[in-house]
Order: C-alpha cells, then structure tokens, then sequence
C-alpha cells in the first residue's frame, strides 16, 4: 500500500514538475523578457518548492536544482557544481551526500534529452518503515496474546470443573494440563521472540510428533468451540521438522477463522475439520469449514495483513500465518469446493 501511495505521488509531481520546466526553460523573445511568468508557472514553481523530495534536471553533464529541497541540499540557487557522478551516471540508483544515503528515482525526458530525478532520504524512509512494523508488532503481540490465552482460560476452567467433579478424571486432569503447560510455553516463547525482534524470529526447526500436535490443537479448540463439530484425519507420519510454536500458531489461526465462520453461517450445524496429509508438493496441513464461503470481494485480500471483515477483527491472523509458512519455505492458501478449505504446506 505505501509503495503504491508514493508512487502515485511521486507520479503526480513528476507531472507537474515536467509542466512547470518545460514552460520555465523555453525561450523568450527578448522583448518579452520583461513581462511577468504566466500565473499557472508560479503556482507550478510553488507545488514543486513545497515538495520535501529534491528535484533535479539533468542534461549532459549539467545539473540544475528544481526545487528548494534540492537548492537547500546542494546550496546552490540552481546549477549543481560540481554534478556527483552518481547523478551524471543514468544507471546509478544510489549515491552518498553530506553523510546520507539517497535512492536516486528518475524519469527520461526522451525527446528533449532530459531527465528528471528525485532524491529518497534512504535513512528517513527506513525511519518511516520501522515505525510502521513496530506498530505492527504491537498489533500482532496484542492480537496472538488475545488469541492464544482464550482457549488457555477455556481449558483451564474445563480442569477446575474436572477437580471439583465427585469422581475426578485423573487422566482428563493430565491431558488437560499437558495441552495447557504446552500452549501457555509456546504463547511466552513467540511472544518473547517478537519482543526481543520485533519481527518474526526466523523457524527454530526440531522434529515434532505431528499427532501431539493436532491433538492439542483439536483439544484447544473443543474448549474454545464447545458447540462446533471438529473431526480429524491425521494420514501422515509420526514426526516433521517444524518450529511448534510457530506452527501451532498458524494452524490455530486456520482453526479459529473457520470455527468463526462456520458458527456465523451455520450456527448449531457448524462443523470444522482438521486434515493432515502428503501431496506432492510436501506435507499439507488443511483446515476445513461448512461456512458460506469467502465473498468474491475479499478473495484477493484474505492474507493482507489488517483486512478484516468482522467488527472485532484485526486482520492479523491469516497474514501471519502466511508468514510463518513462508518461512518454513511452504505456502499458505485457499479455495472453495463443497467447504472452505485452508491449506498449510510445509516442503519436503
């Protein structure tokens, strides 16, 4: 979205900038020279003045500052003496000046053999990104957080229910508490991960027992989504090389976005199902859901992280998920036959 934005803006100026040298560069009669510049070519001279971005023109080996961002960074009133190579250079996209890095943008006056460039404060756009992605981390600390300790308090009141039962369970008790002490771990580790980062921690990979760990997903989500039907149909070997925590976290956002639409769509008949099966591509992972489906309107935007289309939705879940499978070097996607299906691949 930012990529498009500045370019977009960065487009517009162009345009105006064009207009505005084309009409400050042709030549005047001599008995005209007197007369003041048309109103449209100071109001041009002003828009490109207000651009932050340094704006230049170069022909040859000439260089001339079009704009006061640009007058102000070389200190001159116009020509740029003497022109930086980079800039001289067509095929240079970067070059250093007064200690900063700058990305050197550039659009090719072709028939008057003109180029125009802007200049990109490098270290001010990373600035600008790194606020971006830490706003993000807090959204997706927050989001995982809620996300995760939901079923932990469901499964928690489930063993306290256990515990004061006449007859306790003594091995529910212990599965209970197994899934909990593993989900709880999992949840502080991911979380310290992206703390300490502030981006996803690349896959800590161990060979992990595949059916544990749907059926401590499936456990979770039968505390979660008591009046949800889940079925499971686990094809696939004893073991995988895969980060767990970062695994479980994925499938558990499948899981509660198809147990949330399921519920909406189908209320008591919502039933979800787990599949974990070889294909040719490596081990897939699929979540399925009897919900309506995806709307055509949001097909394309599903993992776009923040879209969301439910009202307490932070559109964080799916997008990480796709991250996290990403990074184990697999994919993350979806269609639609008789249900909606998730699909999870981890490579051989």
């Amino acid at each position: 979205m930012w990529g498009t934005l500045t370019g977009a803006a960065l487009l517009a100026v162009w345009i105006v900038l064009i207009r505005a040298w084309r009409s400050g560069t042709e030549r005047v009669p001599a008995a005209q020279a007197v007369l003041p510049a048309p109103p449209e070519i100071g109001s041009h001279r002003l828009l490109l003045d207000a651009a932050p971005t340094p704006m230049l023109a170069i022909q040859g080996n000439n260089a001339h500052a079009l704009n006061r961002a640009a007058r102000k960074l070389f200190a001159t009133d116009d020509r740029v003496l003497p022109v930086p190579s980079a800039l001289a250079d067509g095929q240079a996209s970067h070059f250093r000046h007064q200690g900063r890095s700058w990305r050197i943008d550039r659009v090719l006056l072709a028939a008057e053999s003109r180029t125009v460039v802007t200049l990109i404060d490098i270290e001010q756009e990373e600035r600008a990104a790194e606020a971006r992605a830490t706003a993000e981390m807090i959204q997706v600390l927050g989001h995982e957080l809620l996300n995760g300790l939901a079923p932990i308090v469901s499964l928690a009141d489930s063993g306290l229910a256990a515990i004061d039962s006449p007859a306790p369970d003594t091995p529910l008790l212990r599965e209970i508490l197994g899934t909990l002490t593993r989900q709880a771990e999992g949840l502080q580790r991911f979380v310290e991960a992206y703390r300490i980062l502030a981006r996803l921690p690349a896959p800590q990979l161990r060979s992990i027992p595949v059916e544990q760990l749907i059926e401590d997903l499936t456990r979770l989500c039968a505390g979660r989504w008591p009046q949800v039907a889940i079925s499971v149909d686990v094809k696939e070997g004893p073991s995988r090389l895969m980060d767990r925590d970062q695994i479980s976290q994925a499938l558990w956002a499948l899981i509660q976005n198809a147990a949330e639409a399921a519920t909406a769509d189908r209320g008591a008949d919502a039933r979800i199902e787990l599949v974990v099966r070889r294909q040719d591509q490596g081990l897939a992972f699929e979540v399925r859901d009897n919900g309506n489906g995806i709307p055509p309107e949001h097909e394309a935007l599903v993992f776009r992280a923040f879209h969301t289309t439910k009202p307490e939705g932070t559109g964080i879940g799916l997008s990480l998920a796709r991250q996290i499978a990403h990074a184990h070097g697999g994919t993350l996607s979806t269609w639609r036959s008789d249900q909606t299906i998730f699909c999870l691949i981890l490579p051989d």
